[in-house]
């Protein structure tokens, strides 16, 4: 693996499906002794950023797409 001009490296894609690294997941580099580290940078998250992801997705309405799209045209 070299480093590009501008300081890059390509995290081979095994490696990426392995640890879940997607186009935007944040990686921190940890110098220790004679080596150097590549880790996944954890977030963390707020209060308020726990409770809206743990909810995302649980209100069921019961409505398809479609009758939600008919009821708000006023069409019956």
């Amino acid at each position: 693996m070299r480093i590009t001009s501008k300081g890059q490296v390509t995290i081979p894609q095994d490696i990426r499906k392995q640890f879940g690294l997607r186009p935007g997941s944040e990686v921190e580099f940890v110098a220790k002794k004679n080596t150097l580290e590549l880790r996944a940078h954890k977030k963390r998250r707020s209060a308020f950023e726990s409770w809206l992801a743990s909810a995302r997705g649980s209100a069921k309405a019961g409505v398809t797409t479609a009758k939600m799209m008919s009821l708000t045209r006023g069409e019956d």
